[in-house]
């Protein structure tokens, strides 16, 4: 047995955290022989719940469990950690701008960032999930001056894995025989799903996913949309977030960092743009096609880009820049 890594999942109260703890717990995401010191951070209210989850955790009797840490309390939470799942953010509520949304969250995600800063192993990584998590995830970089940018990353996961399923629907293969979806951009309804460069497999054999479905103005209209507003039509049935979908995308993205990413394959995941090659400006938390090696990350370079798809990926890059400028309002007066 390994020694064991020490795992920040914050929000740990709420949805996402209660499909996703079991799945660290039993070794799906870290390996089977990977043990675990599983640390929970909410907010002080939510502490009363916090203390049944941890009960919960307790009595699956997960032997790679080594320990749980239920705290409200940052300088526990962020001490020595080798990874963190930032999940708990300020949701949006009715009424609320996304602007109001911003401005809540550039508060916590600064304190975090800071937390990771003081407390944490510089080699941490950190993966954020809690909206507007490409902000949010910039946001804790920056406030996290000595980890290394290369280290953060944010959830676009989730919508990768919904535009593979709509492609496997729509061909009656399972979601496994699609791969090389992008998703460009921001998770929010500007999001690119690209299925330019994606390939599916039908009898045996890789075919184009334009050339296999030979339904460009699907691909083009309906596909793209349905994917950007799945998290809406999510709620809208369910009167609840995705918790479930959630919880298993995240467990993909960090499944891939530390163990990286099949030959042939890549996935989408927000990192810094600094030096891609794809005309995206520097210094957006953007989502990219990217491969992992050694628990690192790089782009997938020269893939060509068409008018369609340059125009849909400005459009993303410029509400996130929008975005940042907003966040860095906030963040200088916080």
């Amino acid at each position: 047995m390994s020694e064991p890594i020490r795992v920040l999942v914050t929000g740990a109260a709420g949805q996402i955290a209660y499909s996703l703890l079991y799945g660290i717990g039993n070794g799906s995401v870290f390996g089977k022989d990977q043990p675990i010191i599983l640390v929970l951070l909410d907010i002080t209210p939510m502490m009363s719940v916090l203390d049944g989850v941890l009960m919960e955790l307790q009595d699956c009797a997960l032997p790679l469990l080594k320990d749980i840490i239920a705290t409200d309390k940052e300088e526990v939470a962020f001490k020595d950690l080798d990874v963190a799942v930032l999940v708990g953010s300020m949701p949006r509520r009715e009424g609320m701008e996304r602007k109001d949304l911003l401005k809540a969250n550039v508060k916590i995600f600064k304190a975090q960032g800071a937390a990771l800063d003081k407390y944490a192993k510089k080699s941490v990584k950190v993966i954020v999930v809690g909206n507007p998590a490409n902000t949010n995830c910039l946001t804790a970089s920056k406030s996290a001056p000595s980890i290394p940018k290369e280290n953060f990353s944010c959830l676009t996961r989730l919508d990768h894995n919904r535009a593979k399923s709509q492609i496997a629907l729509k061909l009656g293969v399972t979601a496994d025989d699609v791969k090389n979806v992008i998703i460009w951009g921001n998770h929010s309804s500007t999001q690119y799903p690209d299925v330019n460069h994606a390939k599916v497999k039908l009898q045996g054999k890789e075919v184009g996913v334009y050339e296999a479905l030979k339904d460009d103005s699907w691909l083009k209209g309906e596909f793209i949309t349905t994917v950007q507003q799945r998290g809406a039509a999510v709620i809208k049935a369910r009167k609840l977030s995705s918790a479930m979908s959630a919880a298993k995308a995240i467990s993909d993205h960090i499944r891939d960092i530390w163990f990286g990413t099949p030959e042939g394959e890549f996935v989408s995941m927000g990192v810094i743009s600094d030096g891609n090659s794809y005309g995206v400006p520097d210094d957006l938390l953007y989502s990219f096609p990217v491969v992992i090696k050694n628990k690192s990350w790089k782009f997938v370079e020269g893939l060509p880009i068409n008018d369609f798809s340059r125009e849909k990926m400005d459009l993303t890059a410029k509400e996130l820049a929008e975005e940042k400028e907003t966040a860095f309002e906030f963040l200088s007066s916080a």
